[in-house]
């Protein structure tokens, strides 16, 4: 079975942005494309005309047209579409079981406030068993995030012991190799409290380095292994003290083509949780973003 990339298809433009995202992803990585809707028929006891039919034919239709529309930009591209007869969260997270990676459109709403697909992205996304990547649908003015000019910079959070980032920081490498792009990669810190009354001990030099120099030093060990794998792919280290998520945000507006992040799922009240980080990014990040399950 020819791996895939599965992308969750609704006749969105944010949709059909994921779509042309992941085509272009699937050429780069030499990967087939899988196109799913999910559409569960529920008849309803109200008084109103329902055709079962029509509604099945509709929802082939949405398959079909994002299928013509990447096949003309990809003709060389495998592509298998499917109805699947379920809800949309169950149906993308059996897709994410089998596939390499899962995308999603995202609905935004400018810088401040953002929108996941539907009510059921980020659940998705905090349960999904491959990566998922979030694709915006371009704006005025906006490059179209399935089309890449010149290559940007894949821009990677990186945090805790080197073991922690494992995961995220090979994605990251990979899709950086496939598009002969940098990566820029960003580990945020925060001040511990017993440095709160004397903040500039943070930068005298001792046995160890001071701060400043462990967190840079943690951020090299983690990259060690990855470089030594892609020596073709230049490396930009970013060591900042502040929020993680503000500090991504930051780095990767204006220059990044993707923007990756990790995550370990957290079961709240109401379902799943991702972490501020990701959230903070899926919600405001221009670039596509890609989430990835940590080990």
């Amino acid at each position: 079975m020819t791996p895939v990339i599965a992308v969750g298809v609704d006749g969105s433009p944010e949709s059909r942005a994921a779509a042309r995202w992941a085509a272009d992803e699937a050429v780069r990585r030499g990967l087939g494309l899988r196109l799913v809707h999910a559409w569960l028929w529920q008849p309803v006891s109200l008084p109103i005309a329902q055709d079962r039919d029509e509604e099945a034919r509709c929802a082939e239709a949405v398959l079909h047209a994002a299928a013509d529309e990447v096949a003309a930009r990809h003709p060389e591209l495998g592509i298998v579409t499917e109805v699947v007869s379920d809800a949309p969260v169950p149906a993308l997270l059996r897709e994410a079981e089998q596939a390499e990676l899962l995308a999603l459109g995202t609905r935004g709403h400018g810088a401040v406030l953002g929108f996941l697909l539907g009510s059921y992205g980020q659940q998705v996304i905090g349960e999904a068993a491959c990566p998922v990547v979030s694709v915006r649908a371009a704006g005025a003015g906006e490059p179209d995030p399935g089309r890449d000019g010149a290559p940007g910079e894949v821009v990677v959070g990186q945090y805790g012991y080197p073991e922690d980032s494992h995961d995220v920081l090979g994605f990251a490498f990979e899709a950086a190799a496939v598009r002969g792009a940098a990566v820029r990669a960003v580990r945020a810190w925060d001040l511990p409290s017993i440095y709160a009354y004397s903040p500039g001990s943070m930068w005298i030099s001792d046995q160890d380095g001071g701060l400043v120099q462990y967190e840079q030093a943690a951020l090299r060990r983690a990259l060690e292994p990855w470089r030594e794998k892609y020596p073709d792919v230049p490396v930009v280290e970013h060591v900042e003290l502040g929020s993680a998520g503000q500090m991504l945000l930051s780095v990767a507006e204006g220059s990044a083509s993707l923007l990756v992040v990790g995550r370990r799922t957290r079961k709240g009240p109401v379902g799943s949780r991702i972490g501020s980080a990701a959230h903070a990014v899926l919600h405001h990040a221009r670039c596509p973003v890609a989430v990835v399950p940590q080990s």
